[in-house]
């Protein structure tokens, strides 16, 4: 499936974050209902790419690197999952069996799907995270 549970999982670990200044990893899993490996391997993920801050030690925890107007559902669903495809066959190097080899004709298919990749991301960038998680009523 093309947005995974690890995806969403980690929007709600992000508006988690976003009402404080720092928790827990067991306050995150608290407040958003999800188990601790999962939240720590959504974390290291999202500490990788810069959208959120590690702290050790007895006071460490978690806070927001970024803030929620600079970032998009399209960067945090990349971030879990750099390979953000609705297919396969739009990873680039992808080598399809059929697109124009022998006596196949073009897999006009694929130039569909592209464009309804690229729509797809279109609509993960329209809005940043404040308006996601806080719409005007």
């Amino acid at each position: 499936m093309f947005i995974t549970r690890e995806c969403d999982y980690a929007a709600r670990v992000l508006r988690a974050l976003s009402a404080e200044t720092r928790l827990s990893v067991n306050e995150i899993c608290e407040k958003e209902s999800i188990t601790a490996p999962f939240a720590y391997k959504i974390l290291k993920k999202l500490q990788k790419a810069g959208i959120v801050k590690g702290y050790r030690g007895v006071h460490g925890g978690y806070a927001m690197n970024k803030s929620m107007t600079e970032l998009t559902l399209f960067d945090v669903y990349s971030a879990i999952d750099p390979d953000l495809f609705i297919i396969e066959c739009m990873a680039s190097g992808y080598e399809c069996p059929v697109d124009g080899r022998g006596d196949h004709l073009p897999c006009y298919m694929h130039r569909e799907l592209c464009e309804i990749q690229q729509g797809v991301w279109k609509m993960l960038k329209r809005k940043n995270l404040q308006e996601v998680f806080a719409p005007e009523n």
